[in-house]
């Protein structure tokens, strides 16, 4: 397929594959799909090869981007997925879950619709797959040295993965009974089914990496121990302590933190399908009610899914953020900066209305949450808000989830039982991925705070160079 330089004005983007939202919303099995060959490569001819790829640079990976959509242009998926796997531990992840800045970043992004960046990565690796060319890659040599890396999610095992590749013995220590982060137990199976990631993980045990699931570091699995018996260690246990509500009725049964509703709602997908998952002490259901959503991230998009799925009343979501504009951008992220909100976004496709510019008064009800009081707010940020005089409201809310984001790593658990220093914002303080203890290094959230499934996963082979770098430092000075 010869290269034609005009791709880009002449092929249109076509839809994403996903499945109709009236027949999803009954089930949670996968909604994405892959588009034939044929059309990937014709949507892989669209990509310009521009000068400054700003694609590349607005993804955290740096993912090679320009070359894989011109490999798929010329039918090369073999190597495809060698350059993929060059920049990305995970691109079945982040092919479905990623909120995509590179296709925000492209420069066709400016004033046409971008090049379909993510569908293409993740056709790529689900061929990949397909084809039987992902096979366990084991290192050639071991090092001597072991590390251990607490917390299992995208940022654990990508820091896992590297280490294990240039030789160390690494053991994943995770405190939930499978792996995967908040990839498994907050987002929906809607949008990531669990098995991709089992999927991984076989492949990651296969080439030497060991992952002990039910170790609480700092709780039963003490954290000194676990320093004596490795010579580094990785923090990586996500950023899980929850942006609370400060409004009256806060209280009330029936609020609850977004995060506990959706590991319920995964863990019984999980048992639905056969698999080991703890059974809810308080049960959080959706079922019959009417559902205030007070968020509009991705985190309150996905708990608006559940809601749907579990035959809500009704699902609306609150977010203070104003109504977006007709391009779909805010003035304060313009290209190639990736968007703050969406016009629609996969939850809402199902069913649920968003609310924009509505900020909670207060939760009302008599030991039990009945009703959310309002008010509509302008600014351009959650930090400025003012509010509008006479906007006042009330909804009906039998169930309402905080979706306001997160503060920083849980401060007991590892980060207290390390002794491990904070900074600022409440993340484990760091230099270059050292924290305040000689040996101890931190990656993903838990260092620089919520953010991308795209970004953990880079902190994590980012952070896995800073510990080798140490280890051949360490090892060298003691004469190895």
């Amino acid at each position: 397929m010869s290269r034609n330089t005009r791709a880009f004005m002449e092929i249109a983007r076509v839809a994403d594959p996903e499945r109709d939202p009236r027949e999803r919303v009954g089930d949670y099995g996968e909604i994405f799909g892959v588009l034939p060959a044929d059309e990937l490569r014709l949507q892989g001819a669209r990509c310009m090869d521009c000068g400054v790829p700003f694609c590349n640079s607005g993804c955290p990976l740096g993912n090679l981007i320009p070359d894989w959509n011109d490999l798929v242009r010329r039918g090369d998926w073999r190597e495809a997925i060698e350059q993929l796997h060059a920049t990305n531990n995970f691109p079945e992840f982040t092919g479905l879950i990623c909120p995509a800045p590179c296709e925000s970043a492209c420069v066709l992004a400016i004033d046409d619709d971008p090049v379909m960046i993510k569908q293409i990565e993740y056709a790529i690796v689900h061929r990949a797959f397909e084809e039987g060319w992902i096979q366990p890659q084991e290192p050639a040599r071991r090092s001597g040295q072991s590390v251990a890396v607490i917390g299992a999610g995208p940022a654990g095992m990508a820091a896992a993965a590297e280490l294990n590749q240039v030789g160390h013995r690494v053991t994943v220590f995770e405190r939930d009974e499978a792996v995967g982060g908040l990839m498994r137990f907050g987002v929906p199976d809607a949008k990531l089914e669990k098995w991709m990631i089992d999927r991984r993980v076989d492949l990651l045990e296969a080439e030497g990496v060991r992952f002990e699931c039910g170790a609480d570091v700092g709780g039963e699995l003490g954290a000194d121990e676990l320093c004596a018996a490795h010579d580094a260690v990785v923090v990586a246990i996500g950023a899980r302590a929850e942006r609370d509500l400060e409004a009256p009725g806060r209280e009330l049964a029936g609020v609850h933190f977004a995060m506990d509703y959706l590991y319920q709602r995964n863990r019984f997908v999980a048992r639905s399908q056969g698999h080991h998952a703890p059974e809810p002490e308080q049960e959080i259901t959706a079922a019959g009610k009417h559902v205030v959503v007070i968020g509009g991230g991705d985190t309150g998009m996905d708990c608006v899914s559940n809601a749907n799925r579990e035959g809500a009343a009704s699902a609306t979501l609150l977010d203070v953020y104003p109504e977006l504009p007709a391009g779909g951008r805010y003035d304060d992220t313009p290209w190639p900066l990736a968007p703050k909100r969406s016009l629609t976004t996969y939850a809402l496709d199902e069913g649920g209305e968003r609310r924009f510019g509505h900020q909670v008064v207060s939760l009302e009800g008599d030991g039990t949450v009945r009703a959310l009081r309002g008010r509509r707010v302008t600014g351009s940020s959650s930090s400025v808000l003012e509010p509008v005089a006479g906007s006042e409201f009330e909804v009906p809310a039998d169930l309402v989830l905080i979706a306001i984001g997160f503060t920083g790593p849980e401060r007991g658990g590892a980060v207290g039982a390390l002794g491990l220093e904070l900074g600022k914002r409440g993340t484990v303080a760091d230099r270059i991925f050292a924290t305040s203890r000689e040996g101890v290094f931190v990656a993903g959230d838990a260092r620089v705070g919520q953010s991308l499934i795209v970004t953990a996963i880079a902190e994590g082979r980012r952070g896995a160079r800073a510990v080798e770098r140490w280890l051949r430092g360490d090892a060298a000075s003691n004469g190895a």
